[in-house]
């Protein structure tokens, strides 16, 4: 896949109103300070259009990219920050429910989980409410060039079996030496492939129910 075009089009604070997109949108969760704006500038081969900071916390809002005027990445806010209080969390927390569950156009969403880590909490909780809402997460295990190439497979198995992930796809990332990045990029593309074959044989069926009245 090619990215020709990005922009951040839309941003969603905790009272707005989500728009009602056109087309597919790709989602992105994870921790915060996980790498989530590292991994969208990446993919997008812009240095700063997503945000970085040395805040973790700092993306309190729900943020849409629309890519080549056809597709949307959209970046969840970060979550498990101890440093954000209860009230704060539970805000956020809410955000993202009202996005998996009213969202006519994810496709998929991608859960990222920092490699040298085992799982937290917050990330099965994050993924068991993924799966709930009846999708399966892609899981991108980030900031891969902070390990030993030796310590790969037993991290990344860790991070499977951390989250109860046996089925998931699971993609190992890193943003320096952009890892992966062609892996991530060929899976949006194929989905986005398929929404559009999903929508055209969907246009061509209404065709023939309309000829046949």
């Amino acid at each position: 896949m090619i990215i020709k075009t990005s922009e951040l089009e839309t941003v969603c604070g905790i009272t707005s109103i989500l728009p009602e997109n056109e087309f597919p949108e790709i989602a992105f969760a994870g921790k915060s300070n996980v790498g989530k704006s590292s991994l969208i500038n990446s993919l997008l081969n812009r240095k700063n259009l997503a945000r970085t900071s040395s805040q973790p916390g700092k993306t309190q809002t729900i943020n849409f990219y629309k890519v080549n005027r056809e597709f949307y990445f959209v970046d969840l806010p970060g979550y498990g920050y101890a440093a954000v209080s209860q009230e704060i969390k539970a805000k956020w927390g809410k955000m993202i429910e009202i996005y998996l569950k009213k969202s006519k156009q994810l496709r998929v969403i991608f859960l990222l989980i920092d490699i040298r880590h085992d799982p937290s909490a917050n990330d099965k909780q994050m993924f068991d409410w993924i799966v709930s809402n009846g999708f399966t997460p892609v899981i991108i295990a980030t900031k891969l060039d902070k390990i030993k190439r030796s310590e790969q497979v037993r991290k990344l198995k860790a991070v499977k079996t951390g989250l109860g992930a046996e089925k998931c796809t699971v993609i190992p990332f890193s943003a320096v030496t952009k890892q992966g990045r062609e892996e991530i990029l060929n899976l949006i593309e194929s989905v986005i492939a398929e929404d559009t074959e999903s929508a055209d044989d969907d246009s061509s069926v209404q065709g023939d129910q309309a000829d046949n009245e």
